[in-house]
C-alpha cells in the first residue's frame, strides 16, 4: 500500500487586535488569543464560556418526550417488564447503565439490559431479539443509542404488540420511526443538537425524574425527590467523550465537567476497578483519560466478545464484584491492540498504490467486524482521505467508515441507501451493512461521490495553531491558565502552539523501538524546555540545530519533580 505521505499544513491564526484583547481584562493574553480564535470575539462571549459550568436545557422540549414520560410512568405504575436496548460502543453501554440503573431507583422491578453481539447480531435492533424478548414476555423497548434507522425492525416490534421507545442522538433519515415516541436531540425543537445517546438518556431521566415528583403518588414522589441525578453524570462524560461529541457546546460542555468531578471521586465500583487496573490516580482523570484510557477498555468488549462484560462492570454494586470485570476488560484491550496490528498488516496487502484515489476501500474476509473501525481510522490518519473497511461475509459484509472534514460520509452513504441493507452514523464516522453482489456498484458511487465532494479542495491534514509563541512565554502559569478551557476534546481541543527556530540542544529516540522522540529546547537564562513527540523518532537524526514545532502544552511530573512539558504535535526545518 503506497501513497504520497501528506505534509501538514500549519495554519497559525491571525493575532486579535490588540485593542480588543486590552478588553478582556484580567485575562492572560495568551488566554485570550484562543477564546478569540474559538469564536468568542468579546469579553462577554469569552467570560460566558469559561463559566457555562451549569447548563441545562428543558428536556421536556424535546419532541415526544412527554408521550414517552407518559408511557414509562404507566410501565412503572403497572410492573411492567421492561428492556433497555443499547448499543455495544462505550456510548451504548454508558447509556444502558445510566437507563436501567436510574428506572430502577425510581421504582422499576422488572428491567433487564439488553445489548446485542456485534458478530453475532450487528448493530441495532434485529427481529431475532425482538422474538426473544416478546417470548419473555416484554412489552415494552426503550432504546439507547439506537434505534433512528431501524424502521423495520421497529414496525415488525409494533406487529408483535411491543412498545418501542427510541432514544438516539445519531442522524435522522428520511423517515422517522413509526415507534410509541422517538426522542432525538437533532429534532426540530430542542436547544442542543449533539448530545451524545447517553445525554439523551440522562434528559428523558430527568423529565421522568420532574414529571413525577410534581404528578406521582406518595412513593413515587418520594423516590424521586430522593433521585440524585449527579451520580450517574460520570457515565455521561464517559459516553459523551468517548464518543467524540463536540465540548464547544454549553451542555456538553457542562455535563463533562461536572461528569468529570463524579469520576475523580470514582465513587462507582466498576471505575475505581477500572482506573486502577489501568494504572491511573482518580484524582488525574480527565478528557484525556476517557479518550485514552476508559473508553478504549469499555470499547474493547463490545469489538471482541459481548459488550456485556463492560455493562457488568459499569453496573455492579461493590468493588469485589467489579474488579474481575475490570482485569477482563484489560486484557480485552491488550487483545484488542494485537488484532488492530494484525488488521492493519493484512489490509496493506490487500491494497495496492493508492495514489490518486479519493477514498480508500478495502476488506477481507478474514477481517473482525469489532476491528474494521480502528482499521479505517488508523487509515485515515495515516493517509488523509476518507476509509472504508469491510469484514466480508458469505453473502454479506459490514463495513466501518472513517472520514475527513471535507466529506460527510454518513449523507454519502444515504445517496447509496439503495445499495444498502442498512447504514447509518455521524458526519466522520458510520457503518453499513452491503450484499456483497452490491459491493462494485458501492464502491463506484461512493468514490464518484467523493471525487465531488474534493474536487478544488487542497486536501492535507491542517494543524489549526492558536499562536506562535516564544520560549520564554511558556510556564506552569501559562498551563494553568489555559487550564480553564477545560473540558477540552472534539470542537474545543487543547491548545495548539507554535515555536519558530527552537534551538535544539538534545534530540533523542525513546520508547519501544525507538518510535518516539525526546527534544530538549533551549531557553536563554532558564532551564532547558522538554518536548515529547509519539511516533516522531525519526527526527531525531533530522533535527539538526533548529526546528519548528508545533506542540501542547503539559505538567510532568517524575519522582516528585514538576516540570512543563510540550507535547509534538509535528515538527519541520525552518523556512530560510
Amino acid at each position: 500500500m503506497t501513497a504520497p505521505q501528506k505534509t501538514k499544513r500549519w495554519v497559525i491564526a491571525p493575532p486579535a487586535p490588540p485593542d480588543l484583547l486590552r478588553q478582556y481584562r484580567g485575562m492572560h493574553p495568551i488566554l485570550a488569543q484562543v477564546l478569540y480564535n474559538r469564536g468568542m470575539t468579546t469579553p462577554e462571549t469569552a467570560q460566558r464560556f469559561l463559566n457555562s459550568a451549569d447548563v441545562r436545557h428543558n428536556p421536556m422540549t424535546m419532541p415526544d418526550m412527554p408521550k414517552a414520560i407518559a408511557r414509562l410512568r404507566q410501565a412503572l405504575a403497572k410492573d411492567e417488564p421492561m428492556v433497555v436496548y443499547g448499543d455495544f460502543d462505550a456510548d451504548g453501554v454508558t447509556s444502558t447503565t445510566l437507563m436501567v440503573q436510574s428506572l430502577r431507583r425510581l421504582g422499576a422491578k422488572h428491567v433487564r439490559a439488553y445489548i446485542p453481539k456485534r458478530v453475532d447480531e450487528g448493530y441495532g435492533l434485529n427481529q431475532d431479539a425482538i422474538d426473544r424478548l416478546h417470548a419473555e414476555g416484554h412489552r415494552l423497548i426503550i432504546t439507547v443509542d439506537c434505534g433512528i434507522r431501524a424502521l423495520d425492525e421497529i414496525a415488525y416490534a409494533r406487529s408483535r404488540g411491543i412498545d418501542i421507545i427510541v432514544t438516539d442522538h445519531h442522524a435522522l433519515g428520511p423517515e422517522l420511526p413509526n415507534a410509541y415516541a422517538v426522542i432525538n436531540c437533532k429534532r426540530e425543537g430542542y436547544a442542543e443538537d449533539m448530545l451524545a445517546g447517553v445525554g439523551v438518556a440522562f434528559k428523558v431521566i430527568d423529565a421522568l425524574r420532574l414529571a413525577t415528583e410534581h404528578n406521582g403518588r406518595g412513593d413515587e414522589r418520594a423516590r424521586a425527590r430522593d433521585l440524585d441525578l449527579s451520580q450517574w453524570l460520570d457515565l455521561v462524560a464517559i459516553g459523551t467523550v468517548a464518543d467524540l461529541m463536540p465540548l464547544d457546546r454549553a451542555e456538553n460542555r457542562s455535563l463533562v465537567q461536572r461528569g468529570l468531578d463524579v469520576l475523580r471521586r470514582a465513587e462507582r465500583p466498576g471505575v475505581r476497578a477500572l482506573l486502577e487496573v489501568a494504572g491511573v490516580p482518580p484524582a488525574e482523570v480527565n478528557t484525556g483519560t476517557i479518550g485514552f484510557t476508559l473508553g478504549p477498555r469499555i470499547n474493547a468488549a463490545g469489538r471482541l466478545e459481548s459488550a456485556m462484560t463492560a455493562y457488568s462492570l459499569l453496573a455492579a454494586d461493590t468493588y469485589d464484584e467489579a474488579l474481575p470485570w475490570a482485569n477482563k476488560l484489560q486484557d480485552l484491550n491488550v487483545l484488542r491492540q494485537e488484532k488492530t496490528r494484525a488488521a492493519q498488516d493484512l489490509i496493506r496487502t490487500e491494497l495496492g498504490d493508492i495514489g490518486g484515489t479519493p477514498i480508500i476501500f478495502a476488506g477481507h474476509e478474514h477481517l473482525e467486524s469489532g476491528i474494521v473501525g480502528l482499521v479505517a481510522g488508523r487509515l485515515v490518519e495515516e493517509f488523509y482521505l476518507p476509509a472504508v473497511v469491510m469484514e466480508r461475509g458469505a453473502d454479506e459484509s459490514r463495513a466501518s467508515c472513517r472520514s475527513i472534514p471535507q466529506f460527510d460520509i454518513t449523507r454519502a452513504l444515504d445517496q447509496c441507501a439503495d445499495l444498502l441493507v442498512r447504514h447509518g452514523g455521524h458526519a466522520l464516522a458510520a457503518g453499513f451493512t452491503v450484499r456483497n453482489d452490491n459491493i462494485p456498484a458501492l464502491r463506484d458511487r461512493l468514490t464518484g461521490l467523493a471525487q465531488d465532494a474534493l474536487r478544488g479542495h487542497d486536501v492535507a491534514p491542517t494543524l489549526e495553531i492558536d499562536a506562535a509563541l516564544n520560549v520564554h512565554d511558556i510556564n506552569e502559569e501559562l498551563v494553568e491558565v489555559l487550564g480553564k478551557l477545560e473540558p477540552t476534546g472534539n470542537a474545543n481541543r487543547q491548545p495548539l502552539f507554535a515555536i519558530h527556530r527552537a534551538r535544539v540542544l538534545e534530540a533523542r529516540t525513546v520508547g519501544r523501538d525507538d518510535k518516539h522522540l525526546k527534544l530538549r529546547v533551549a531557553r536563554a537564562g532558564q532551564p532547558a524546555l522538554d518536548a515529547i513527540g509519539f511516533n516522531l523518532g525519526h527526527w531525531a537524526s533530522q533535527a539538526g540545530e533548529e526546528v519548528d514545532v508545533a506542540f501542547t502544552l503539559e505538567i510532568n511530573e517524575w519522582k516528585d519533580r514538576r516540570n512543563v512539558q510540550l507535547r509534538i504535535e509535528d515538527v519541520r526545518h525552518p523556512e530560510r
